[in-house]
């Protein structure tokens, strides 16, 4: 076996009280007495090895179907040209996958995603370049994807993708140029209980920035309704210039797709969004009996992002969009609070009344700071509308309202936010 001389890697401690060490395994394209395919490395390694790429670009589709590692010295290189997947953790095949850590690579140029991690737990994506991939989906659609992915036609799976996946962290990966950038669906199961933290995604142009959706159930799974996306974490990401081309996208998504969808729940908190082609943050749900309720948007900066199409259009650029038609039992609890938004037509959209409450914002825009699309009023109480005057005294130099919104008691001062990372 070919192993990194200088890197033993721990030891798991054995029932008995022995110990095994975990092994590193080396892979590099000029030999010396490494692995010259990640694949080979990765056949030969024992559950909790690790396998370090010391240098160079690999055309392959790396397929990890065990707990291990996989990292790289000196910015390793995974061009999947022609393959289906950059890295593919595969769950799926290998019922209770987890433990698997992939960080430090380049992984570029795959039909489909940059990195798919299918039905596994406790998985790590960190500190990875994703760019490039998606390169199947012409003209707005994706004509090969395999069945376990029915929700992906119109992006190809994005750059990176938890489907079925739980108590997992993507973090601090830039990831630019896919169609859409990072996406978290039920297809194949429940996806719970994840953070993602710390990313930048650009330049993303077919989709979101960060998207958490709930999917039609795939075939194989025999199931009737969607399983859920719920209780994630989205913290501090920036989502930049992302969904400005064919399809669209907002910088960050939380979607219902069909009736019976699930997305609840969830936490956004301190993002930047910038420029994005949709809005900052879009909430939809289309249909009868879908969930979108219990969803916390917190502390969040938006910033020049665009205005939202189709059923859930809005009439200018828009900070924060919450498109609802479902009953309200199923669309409620959603709270929108510290979120500071400037350079919007809108700085918040509401469409359901009884499915958010928005409190202590910063609404700057001074165009519309909240517009009532639907019946019955907005609690809109206790926000900064960018002077003293409030929305009904100086609508010309305050953000104003549009529809029934309840604005009384407005904030004197601007609402307190701790600022983001990214300034």
């Amino acid at each position: 076996m070919k192993f990194l001389s200088y890197a033993l890697a721990g030891t798991i401690a054995l029932s008995c009280g022995l110990t095994a060490a975990a092994t590193t395994l080396c892979v590099t394209v000029s030999g010396g007495g490494c692995y010259h395919h990640i694949g080979a490395a990765i056949a030969a390694a024992n559950p909790g090895d690790t396998v370090v790429i010391v240098q160079g670009t690999f055309h392959e589709e790396v397929i990890i179907n065990k707990p291990l590692s996989l990292t790289s010295i000196d910015n390793g290189v995974i061009d999947a040209s022609g393959f289906t997947n950059g890295v593919f953790i595969d769950g799926m095949s290998n019922p209770g996958l987890a433990s698997v850590h992939i960080s430090k690579l380049t992984i570029k140029n795959a039909k489909h995603e940059g990195v798919l991690v299918l039905n596994a737990s406790y998985v790590s994506v960190s500190d990875n370049t994703v760019k490039n991939n998606n390169t199947s989906l012409a003209g707005g659609n994706c004509p090969d994807l395999p069945t376990y992915e029915p929700g992906e036609a119109q992006d190809c799976g994005e750059g990176i993708h938890l489907q079925a996946v739980d108590h997992s962290i993507v973090t601090n990966n830039t990831v630019t140029g896919n169609a859409g950038g990072i996406l978290i669906s039920d297809d194949s199961g429940p996806t719970h209980d994840n953070l993602i933290s710390f990313n930048d995604v650009h330049d993303n142009p077919n989709a979101c920035g960060i998207t958490m959706a709930s999917h039609v159930p795939a075939p194989s799974t025999g199931a009737a309704l969607p399983f859920g996306v719920y209780h994630n974490t989205v913290f501090g990401n920036r989502s930049l210039r992302n969904g400005a081309g064919i399809g669209g996208g907002a910088g960050f998504g939380i979607f219902a797709s069909i009736p019976g969808a699930k997305t609840y729940g969830n936490v956004v908190v301190s993002n930047f969004a910038k420029d994005n082609g949709h809005p900052g943050i879009a909430m939809h749900a289309h249909a009868p009996e879908q969930q979108l309720s219990d969803n916390m948007l917190v502390g969040n900066t938006l910033i020049g992002n665009g205005a939202d199409t189709g059923d859930a259009a809005t009439a200018a650029p828009t900070g924060i969009n919450v498109f609802s038609g479902v009953p309200t039992t199923n669309a409620s609890g959603n709270i929108l609070s510290a979120n500071t938004m400037l350079d919007e037509g809108i700085d918040v959209a509401v469409k359901n009344t009884q499915a958010v409450t928005v409190q202590f914002n910063n609404l700057l825009g001074k165009g519309i700071g909240v517009a009532n699309l639907g019946t019955g009023a907005v609690d809109a109480t206790n926000n900064w509308w960018g002077c003293i005057f409030g929305p009904t005294l100086a609508p010309a130099i305050c953000s104003k309202t549009s529809g029934a919104v309840s604005s009384l008691p407005w904030l004197l001062q601007p609402a307190k936010i701790e600022p983001g990372f990214w300034k």
